[in-house]
């Protein structure tokens, strides 16, 4: 720390206390030079995480969006709380780890209706419509057609994405 009196770059911490409600860290320090004291206050720099939306905006990451959207879709369906949380976990995660610090929503709402297909169909495609933004009956129809053919395969495939 650079002694704010005589600029000499060596000093010792006096004293250390948690300041605003523990958002930050006040020193007191006492230059070795001049033996000046000064107070220096220490916080986290927190850098939001961003989601690049489908139009190229780019908006932090928010965790009640994503619950509030997976709530809307599992209305009235027999899904337990602890699996929309463990969704959530995992999409922040996934944001989390980004070395950019953001994340595109096509790959969030990708991720989103995987674990949806899994969890519960109908909350899939109800979740489906509106990101997907079907523009009428017929893709709506399609989609879940394709479910359909899914479960009588036996199998659990991945509709392909629509452009």
């Amino acid at each position: 720390m650079k002694c704010p009196f005589c600029g000499h770059l060596e000093d010792k911490v006096v004293d250390s206390r948690e300041a605003r409600e523990g958002e930050s860290i006040r020193r007191r320090r006492e230059c070795l030079r001049c033996e000046r004291r000064f107070t220096s206050y220490e916080r986290i720099d927190e850098i939001p995480y961003m989601v690049v939306k489908k139009d190229g905006r780019r908006e932090p990451f928010d965790r009640n969006k994503i619950m509030a959207g997976l709530l809307r879709a599992c209305e009235k369906r027999p899904v337990p709380s602890s699996k929309l949380d463990g969704i959530v976990n995992s999409i922040e995660k996934y944001v989390q780890e980004s070395p950019e610090r953001e994340r595109p929503t096509s790959k969030i709402g990708e991720m989103i209706m995987r674990r949806l297909k899994e969890l519960d169909k109908v909350a899939y495609v109800r979740f489906a419509s509106v990101y997907l933004e079907f523009e009428d009956v017929s893709e709506f129809m399609h989609e879940l057609k394709s479910l359909v053919r899914a479960r009588q395969s036996g199998g659990n495939q991945a509709t392909p994405r629509r452009a």
